[in-house]
């Protein structure tokens, strides 16, 4: 049998960083008392009307920008009429009809065969970028068969971020939204912080032969974490090739991925198109953006959004950070990859080099080496690690000034990961750590004796 082709295509829901929701003036934190941040309209009162927030708009158009799209002028907004038992109007407002951002691509990079050295660059279209509401959050007490509504979410701002099928793997599934969720925390658009529900993937999988039409697809529901997103999109992948190499067929469906069991699951079948009823908002009217060129003279600047004004204030890219770090301390591309995709790692890198005279290269030794297999080890982040960027700086001056040998360095470091308050130099002390200067004489003796043995 001629091989399968995977396709994978990709849709990301992003919450806004924005100090209220995206229609009404309600309060966005995370963890509130259930239904403590809930307003009139979000609620669905009679009579409430939407208000559009300012924010949460500049957020998608920097998004968009940073995602090389075309930024419509002039974008609408649309009510999706689709059940939500945690959405009381039983609509949500989004952009069907003409989003804010459209044909754009991300660029992210993967390793071959997971080899260090070996780094391939790939990019994946950006069909589009729409603003639309988030949905509450039922909670199911199956003890009592019952559902409680925490409406908290209801209403808070959502970027959905439609990748083209351009995807083959779970791999580069995984490498595309980290390399976007860099973004998104870079620019501030959004903290994207999966495991808050900051960021949420859907996955359209399907498999088909060369040159055949492309497969009945399933997908894959509200995954919410990189590592989970891999090993759920390579599963469906496989479970796909399976089905059909044995007599089966592909339902087209949506399915969810078990964590524990690390398999995808069905959840609800999609035998018809369901029909949403799309209907202009009726109380919204058309979004209108402007640009140096189209700005009227006598606009009040407060009142309107400047694209161009947003894109002459986008901050440096993960990218052109990785090429800033290659460029200014000589390190290898792959090691600048690490220490962006950890995060606050390039801070301490930094803040280590500033400290010591120490080449960046062999800094970075310590920092990818031990710092980061400790803290991996351990399930810490880096703003976790007992081990500050000033304690390892003074640790490796000491190496440096070949105060102490490599040896004793590592010894001091597994001493400092106890998080005592000692300093290395304290610590050379207590422990009677050889001067380098007297562990090369001892190995002098050493090698004399072996010397001498080996002439008998």
């Amino acid at each position: 049998l001629a091989p399968w082709i995977p396709v994978v295509g990709l849709e990301i829901h992003a919450q806004i960083s924005s100090n209220s929701k995206l229609f009404s003036g309600s309060q966005v934190q995370f963890a509130a008392p259930p239904n403590s941040l809930v307003s009139f309209f979000d609620a669905s009162l009679p009579g409430t009307l939407p208000v559009l927030n300012r924010r949460c708009v500049e957020a998608a158009v920097m998004t968009g920008l940073a995602l090389n799209c075309s930024i419509n002028k002039k974008s609408l907004f649309d009510r999706k009429h689709y059940f939500y038992a945690d959405l009381p109007a039983g609509y949500q407002i989004t952009q069907q009809r003409v989003p804010i951002a459209v044909n754009g691509s991300l660029s992210y990079s993967l390793y071959i065969d997971n080899k260090m050295s070996q780094m391939v660059t790939k990019t994946v279209r950006i069909k589009q970028i729409q603003l639309e509401q988030d949905s509450g959050k039922s909670l199911h007490d199956d003890a009592r068969s019952q559902t409680l509504v925490d409406l908290n979410r209801a209403g808070v701002g959502l970027m959905e971020v439609v990748m083209e099928p351009d995807l083959c793997c779970g791999e580069e599934a995984a490498a595309a939204v980290r390399e976007l969720q860099l973004i998104l925390q870079t620019l501030g658009s959004s903290q994207a912080v999966m495991a808050e529900g900051q960021l949420r993937v859907d996955a359209n999988v399907s498999v088909h032969h060369p040159g055949e039409p492309y497969g009945v697809r399933t997908e894959v529901k509200n995954i919410n974490s990189i590592r989970f997103l891999a090993k759920a999109v390579d599963y469906e992948i496989q479970r796909q090739i399976e089905e059909l190499e044995n007599g089966g067929t592909v339902l087209n469906e949506t399915r969810a991925f078990d964590s524990k069991l690390g398999c995808t699951v069905p959840m609800r079948d999609k035998e018809g198109k369901q029909d949403y009823r799309f209907m202009p908002e009726p109380n919204l009217p058309p979004l209108i953006l402007y640009d140096a060129k189209s700005l009227p003279a006598n606009m009040n600047h407060q009142q309107v959004i400047n694209i161009d004004w947003i894109h002459e204030r986008l901050p440096d890219l993960p990218s052109v950070k990785r090429e800033k770090l290659v460029e200014q301390y000589g390190i290898l591309p792959e090691h600048s990859f690490t220490l962006l995709n950890e995060d606050g790692l390039a801070e301490f890198f930094e803040s280590v080099v500033k400290q010591t005279q120490m080449k960046p290269k062999k800094v970075i030794g310590w920092i990818l080496n031990d710092l980061l297999s400790y803290l991996k080890q351990h399930s810490l982040t880096v703003k976790e690690s007992p081990v500050s960027s000033f304690l390892l700086a003074d640790l490796l001056k000491l190496l440096e000034k070949k105060e102490i040998s490599s040896t004793a360095a590592k010894r001091v470091l597994a001493e400092l990961w106890k998080g005592e308050g000692k300093t290395p130099l304290e610590i050379v002390k207590e422990q009677k750590l050889e001067l380098l200067q007297d562990q090369k004489e001892l190995e002098q003796i050493c090698q004399a004796v072996i010397d001498g043995q080996q002439n008998e």
